[in-house]
């Protein structure tokens, strides 16, 4: 069952998605699908992109919650970071981030429970005649803070030889970014597709500036599922259930793309043509890749070299080693 969430406010947020799993919960019994296991409620953040949405949508359509004995409530958010939040107050058990809130889960606020995919969606833009980060120097630049519009920024900057006292740095939430760069408020942005391709409508000559391909060589940008720390450490039986069924959505998008953007389509009542251009910027990883990456190291690598861009960024006092908040043990062990 979805539940939107559309309240910047924390405290709101709480609320509302404490309410909605009010009254969408019931006692538990039996479970669908002939597993004889009991059924088991839970809330479960997203983001309505490929990204955030397309397992949860996989999951939905193909029945893979009801065969797990799971009643899934999916709330919506607009940002990785106010899913952080929702774990911490128990309104959420899972949620989605990208990869610019992963400094959350190493700064002790939850743990990263499963890897997703590699985001290509993020870009420093500029108004039309903008063609540099040098030509936003003292210009008006709009961010969502703490999320990957915030790290590529961050990024772009350092590379021309600048930072963010260099620019006059506007924090807002995605949708007024949308609106501001629609309108011509601010003069640059950074931000990610879908939400871009809706400036685009009205700005047609919006100039994008920097994307994740300019930094590839030397960072990753995964996308990851996280749960809440109790969770993890006090209800074994739910992560091992909900992984499994990640495990399963996983295998089958992989596979199944086609199926996978028209059931994300359908899950967030967006146009299949508008999914598909989303997609488009997303690497997508198969359930083997994130095995073999997870067994091997790689995901470790990736977040060690996330971690000390972190540091720079001061969003981490110090590194942190992977393995106090990404739990691959429990995600490989899932699939036993």
């Amino acid at each position: 069952m979805r539940i939107t969430v559309k309240t910047l406010g924390a405290a709101v947020v709480a609320t509302t998605v404490a309410l909605g799993t009010a009254a969408c919960s019931g006692e538990t019994g039996a479970a669908d699908g002939g597993s004889g296991e009991e059924t088991i409620e839970v809330n479960f953040g997203y983001i309505p992109d490929f990204n955030g949405t397309s397992l949860l949508a996989i999951a939905e359509e193909q029945g893979m919650w009801e065969e797990a004995g799971i009643e899934a409530n999916t709330p919506s958010f607009t940002n990785g970071p106010l899913q952080i939040q929702a774990l911490g107050t128990g309104d959420l058990d899972f949620g989605y981030i990208g990869p610019g809130a992963f400094w959350l889960p190493a700064s002790g606020e939850a743990k990263i429970v499963a890897m997703n995919t590699l985001g290509q969606a993020d870009r420093v833009v500029g108004q039309p005649g903008i063609e540099s980060m040098e030509d936003l120097r003292g210009k008006k630049v709009a961010v969502p803070e703490g999320t990957s519009g915030d790290m590529i920024l961050t990024l772009a900057l350092d590379a021309a030889g600048m930072t963010k006292d260099d620019i006059e740095l506007v924090p807002m939430e995605p949708s007024a970014i949308v609106a501001a760069l629609s309108s011509g408020q601010v003069d640059g942005a950074g931000f990610w597709y879908p939400a871009l391709a809706t400036v685009q409508e009205q700005v047609p000559d919006l100039v994008e500036i920097a994307s994740n391909k300019d930094f590839e060589e030397t960072m990753a940008f995964p996308t990851a599922f996280v749960a809440s720390n109790e969770l993890v450490e006090n209800d074994t039986e739910m992560v091992d259930r909900v992984l499994a069924v990640l495990r399963e959505a996983i295998e089958y998008r992989a596979e199944n793309m086609d199926d996978a953007i028209a059931a994300t389509a359908e899950y967030n009542d967006l146009a299949v043509e508008d999914v598909e251009g989303d997609a488009a910027n997303v690497e997508i990883l198969s359930l083997e890749d994130i095995d073999t990456m997870t067994e091997d190291g790689t995901v470790d690598d990736w977040l060690t070299v996330m971690g000390d861009y972190f540091v720079d960024a001061g969003k981490l006092e110090s590194a942190v080693d992977p393995s106090e908040y990404y739990t691959g043990d429990l995600f490989l062990e899932a699939g036993m």
